[in-house]
């Protein structure tokens, strides 16, 4: 005798595609990039004392507050008798505190000599955002 077989009607080979490990490993990668992203750093040589770039309208008509650090990393601010005095960056830093509070909208920028390390133009802005800088900007020379 022979055996039939039938094969029942209920299993069915699979035809479509089941894409949620997909979307797991693609959730998994945005994570990684999100992550990733800001600890990225840029490796393009740039001199940042030379730009051609056009004057920046200022909308608070106030005078900027400049902070110059020279070529041994001294720091001078441009308000007060001694504006070709060094200062300290504890002063420095009470002194742009004072002019914030009578008059908060000043911007203020740093003119960084061209030969000065960047570390000290770093530690001029890390100073100037203990003293309650919102943002600080970087003077350049457009005639270089």
């Amino acid at each position: 005798m022979r055996k039939i077989i039938v094969r029942s009607a209920k299993r069915r080979p699979m035809s479509e595609i089941n894409v949620v490990p997909y979307i797991d490993v693609m959730l998994v990668l945005l994570i990684i990039f999100m992550i990733t992203a800001p600890l990225i750093q840029q490796g393009v040589e740039i001199d940042l004392p030379q730009a051609a770039a056009e004057q920046v309208d200022d909308d608070n008509n106030l005078q900027p507050l400049v902070v110059s650090v020279d070529e041994r990393g001294r720091y001078f601010l441009d308000v007060g008798e001694n504006t070709n005095k060094p200062i300290a960056a504890d002063v420095l830093q009470i002194r742009v505190a004072a002019v914030l509070r009578n008059k908060p909208k000043t911007s203020v920028m740093i003119r960084g000599d061209k030969s000065v390390a960047y570390g000290e133009v770093v530690r001029a802005m890390t100073t100037l955002q203990a003293a309650g800088v919102p943002s600080v900007g970087l003077l350049t020379d457009p005639n270089n």
